[in-house]
């Protein structure tokens, strides 16, 4: 397996050329995270990985430790097919959300990703506002995000249904696809090349496991049959893996989220409701919040119906939402940065 492959590109071996390291320590890509335990590939072949001592102890949050999709810096157990990590390269780019619970911290989903495919199935699970929230996520990434139709079979009226998607995502890629009939398979498979990777993010039975397997041209994922009485997904997918496609392509497959929290540091919003932006500059003030005030170009817009109400809605909400995180996580950012330095303290009185 060449490291090219598996998306080790210009932009890591950079990073490779900088360390200066021996031979004995080489990179790999880590395919499977389990508590600390890693399975990482490289071009010697697969092997289980663990951090380095000096590896845990300058890692101070969730952000520091490899995530599937991470390229690492490892050294193999002489005779074992064991390795021991010492090194994370620099993500190119990262889907996070918000870890689950009242703690802010950042939970990696997949990382060093080109592409995010946004799975959403044609049934009752289909849902606009969510798939806004996981846009905002998208964009966020620096991956490019595609959006997937799936299930595209059971469904009556197709037309209707991308019509309303193309409402809401500006400028993104619609892929209307099939696993059982094979529609749409082709055109995805044209963007998953040698080297790229992808991937799957959705709700619990949107059929990204389904979708894994036709791309995989096998049955290597385990999937379930959605319930019959509200559509919802059974979470056959319990982690996040990394597999390698016939075309030479990296796929991330990861278990369904059902709320998607987000954790946005950039301009993901702006690029998501660009429309919304837009008919803001159109306001009398500039300062406008877009409640009562006089000439408002986006109430106006909604009064006329060439705005929908539930998507300005989703827009305010997300915005509070964004900037209740960044004003949480500025405070527990300089907390952290408090415990590291006493940390280090700590440790340079033990040294004397």
């Amino acid at each position: 397996m060449k490291m090219k492959t598996l998306g080790f590109t210009t932009f890591f071996e950079t990073q490779l050329e900088k360390l200066s390291v021996p031979s004995s320590k080489i990179p790999g890509r880590i395919t499977l995270e389990h508590k600390h335990s890693y399975r990482v590939v490289t071009e010697n072949g697969e092997m289980l990985g663990t951090v380095s001592g000096n590896f845990a102890f300058h890692a101070f949050s969730r952000k520091d430790y490899p995530a599937v999709g991470d390229f690492v810096l490892i050294e193999q157990m002489p005779g074992e097919e064991r390795a021991i990590i010492h090194h994370l390269f620099e993500r190119k780019s990262k889907f996070t959300r918000k870890m689950a619970g009242l703690e802010i911290d950042e939970q990696i989903v997949a990382a060093n990703v080109d592409i995010v495919l946004l799975v959403m199935s044609l049934n009752a699970d289909f849902n606009l506002r969510r798939l806004e929230r996981y846009l905002v996520a998208a964009w966020d990434s620096g991956a490019k995000p595609v959006i997937i139709l799936t299930k595209a079979d059971l469904s009556d009226d197709v037309t209707t249904f991308v019509q309303e998607v193309e409402s809401i995502a500006f400028g993104v890629d619609i892929i209307v696809v099939s696993a059982l009939t094979g529609e749409g398979i082709e055109n995805l498979n044209e963007m998953l090349t040698e080297g790229v990777t992808a991937a799957l993010l959705g709700s619990s039975g949107a059929g990204k496991s389904t979708l894994t397997n036709a791309l995989l041209q096998n049955d290597q994922m385990k999937v379930s049959n959605i319930r019959e009485d509200d559509a919802k997904g059974r979470h056959t997918t319990t982690h996040r893996e990394l597999v390698l496609l016939p075309s030479g392509a990296c796929l991330i497959d990861t278990p369904g989220m059902r709320e998607l929290q987000l954790w946005d540091q950039g301009d993901s919003l702006s690029a998501s409701f660009s429309d919304i932006e837009q008919l803001a500059q159109a306001c009398r003030f500039r300062d406008c919040t877009h409640k009562n005030e006089p000439g408002c170009a986006v109430l106006k817009s909604i009064d006329e119906g060439v705005l929908e109400r539930a998507r300005f809605k989703s827009y305010i909400k997300l915005q509070k939402e964004l900037a209740y995180i960044e004003k949480k996580a500025n405070t527990d950012a300089q907390l952290a940065e408090k415990r590291k330095w006493k940390q280090i303290s700590k440790q340079q009185k033990k040294l004397r």
